[in-house]
């Protein structure tokens, strides 16, 4: 199984370069974040999307998630709903079997500090919640936090800035204790040029300046199949790449 998660920073502005990708991975399962855009505003080619069951929960210029699932994968159509503490369209999951696939867009949390904390806690329980069902769960996109030091390039490094607060990443620490892993970073320990996002300016993004911030978390289970996981820095002109993971079967 291939999963995919991009924060696109724009779909309709993005919409090329994500059909290109897509065609050219061909992923069961595509997370995308920060679509800016209603439902009613993504591109058709894109708005179905051929061969996969698609859901686009967004509002509007700002936030947005996606969440797609492969027919060839996933023949019986899935449930798609929001947790409740979704908020600003940040989260979209689908039930699929015994698996929750989830979408999911942070707060930067520039803005509304607070904000950020009560999601990332929301989502801390939410994990929980999802194994205490009996399922599992692959939760994938943008979680705004890099979560140690190596996953910041030293020139980036600033104690104390949201992003990179002890709080924040005791939150993402947390989450990863409730029974999932942080499958990038299991299957590449001692990266410490792993990013997936550049600050877009002084062409940062070539020069592969970056935090890692985009994950892709699976219930153990899952993640101990997983063979591996990429970050795709070349693909689009988004100031974050593509991370793509594959598994082997279960």
């Amino acid at each position: 199984m291939k999963i995919a998660t991009w924060n696109v920073n724009g779909i309709r502005a993005r919409e090329a370069q994500a059909l290109d990708w897509l065609a050219r991975e061909v992923p069961d399962v595509v997370c995308l974040q920060e679509i800016k855009a209603k439902p009613e505003q993504v591109p058709e080619a894109l708005g179905n999307l051929g061969g996969y069951w698609c859901y686009w929960h967004g509002a509007g210029g700002y936030s947005g998630v996606g969440l797609h699932l492969a027919k060839r994968r996933f023949p019986a159509e899935p449930a798609f709903s929001h947790p409740d503490f979704d908020y600003e369209t940040r989260i979209v999951q689908a039930v699929a079997g015994d698996t929750v696939f989830a979408s999911v867009y942070v707060p930067n949390g520039g803005k509304d500090y607070a904000a950020k904390i009560r999601f990332l806690t929301a989502l801390e329980g939410y994990v929980a919640g999802v194994h205490a069902s009996g399922r599992h769960l692959v939760l994938c996109g943008d979680l705004n936090v890099a979560r140690t030091d190596r996953d910041v390039h030293p020139k980036e490094r600033k104690p104390g800035v949201i992003g990179q607060k002890p709080e924040e990443r005791a939150l993402i620490e947390r989450l990863c204790g409730c029974g999932v892993v942080d499958v990038g970073r299991a299957l590449d320990p001692e990266n410490a040029e792993l990013f997936t996002w550049w600050p877009p300016w002084r062409n940062m993004k070539a020069r592969n300046i970056g935090w890692r911030i985009d994950y892709i978390v699976a219930s153990t289970p899952i993640a101990e199949r997983a063979e591996r996981c990429v970050v795709q820095r070349e693909v689009g002109t988004s100031d974050h790449g593509p991370v793509v993971a594959t598994f082997a079967a279960g």
